[in-house]
């Protein structure tokens, strides 16, 4: 393990160096998200960039030794990825807002940034689930298949539920969850939400009632889950509080698989306990096809990819880039998750030798 307190910083003439994650890829070398803004990397005097070497799903030491910053989307981030290396990135700059395959704890150990991109996927998020809520409403994959199978006579089966004068009922209330509340209010709506890190004078600005998760689930005719996956939130929607929800209500998560107990959703769907689900995660991705959710009619499938659009891939990719480019001027950039990575000596050093070089005043956030 290098000691971050002696990693050198750069010498007169060096170049800020970053590393692009190879997954963003396809097998002829194409970007699969189209314009990530990596073209602003190109503009940037004294940076130079490179997609890494090799494919893989861990970033290891030799994958990232020597590079100044990481820009990434899938890999995970964990002990390996230090273990050995004696300049170490300062900065890993995810695409993307989780983060829960990223070990924050070795990253500040090592003097490393962590930053995420909630400010390219708010908008983005928000619409798609706007979408995904309206297709498990209006039943919209079932009628299309009645269409593309000749079943035109089972129609009245499908009668949807209408949004407007609905309760929608959101886990989270956090930037996402807030634009989503702006895009709900044309359909006169009342929003009830669980959020013990939101303040109340925030909420009440939203026009958006707090209340304990129970009361959220019980009351609710859609229940969002929009939080982070963490300890406290894994299996956060139990087979008791899916008991608790309307037989007419449905579940959207367009968040992370394991804070819904998937085994008892399926349970309280086969059951009819609840009316449907939308589901862009799984607890296991990808499902196995044995998954009994993908025979189930009521239910609206998206492969962890509901909010990839356009607007996503410039969204998030300037965020991480604005992030890059930050740390190449030494300054501390917005959304880091590890923020007590800021006091670490080793990382303040080198943010001050980057700064002096690229003649900018580094800002200690």
């Amino acid at each position: 393990m290098a000691d971050i307190r002696n990693v050198p910083g750069p010498r007169t003439g060096d170049r800020f160096t970053v590393g692009v994650s190879r997954d963003f890829l396809d097998s002829e070398g194409n970007n699969v998200w189209g314009d990530i803004r990596l073209g602003e990397l190109d503009a940037a005097p004294g940076v130079d960039w490179h997609y890494l070497p090799r494919d893989t799903d861990e970033l290891l030491a030799a994958d990232v030794d020597g590079l100044d910053a990481v820009l990434f989307a899938g890999p995970a981030v964990t002990e390996r990825t230090f273990a050995g290396a004696t300049r170490p990135p300062l900065l890993f700059a995810r695409f993307g807002v989780g983060y829960d395959a990223v070990d924050l704890n070795a990253c500040t150990r090592h003097g490393a940034l962590v930053t995420i991109t909630p400010d390219g996927a708010r908008r983005p998020v928000a619409t798609a689930t706007l979408a995904l809520l309206l297709a498990v409403l209006h039943n919209l994959p079932a009628k299309d298949r009645l269409v593309r199978t000749g079943r035109w006579a089972e129609k009245e089966q499908w009668m949807g539920l209408g949004l407007t004068g609905r309760r929608v009922g959101l886990i989270g209330l956090g930037n996402t969850a807030r634009d989503l509340v702006g895009l709900l209010r044309p359909f006169e709506i009342d929003v009830v939400a669980y959020d013990p890190y939101c303040p109340q004078d925030v909420a009440r600005g939203l026009g958006v009632r707090l209340a304990d998760a129970d009361t959220v689930v019980a009351e609710a005719d859609a229940v969002i889950v929009m939080c982070a996956l963490t300890e406290e939130t894994r299996h956060f929607v139990d087979a008791r509080r899916l008991a608790l929800m309307k037989p007419s209500a449905v579940l959207l998560n367009v968040a992370r698989g394991p804070i819904v107990d998937e085994a008892a959703l399926i349970e309280a769907l086969r059951c009819r306990r609840i009316r449907g689900a939308g589901l862009d995660v799984f607890e296991s991705e990808p499902p196995d096809p044995g998954n009994p959710l993908l025979g189930m009619d009521q239910v609206v499938l998206s492969p962890h990819a509901l909010a990839w659009t356009d607007e996503m891939s410039a969204g998030n990719g300037g965020s991480a880039v604005r992030a890059v480019l930050d740390v190449s001027q030494g300054r501390v950039p917005p959304f880091v998750v590890n923020r007590e990575a800021t006091e670490e000596p080793g990382l303040v050093r080198r943010l001050a030798a980057w700064a002096a070089r690229s003649g900018t005043v580094g800002v200690h956030a």
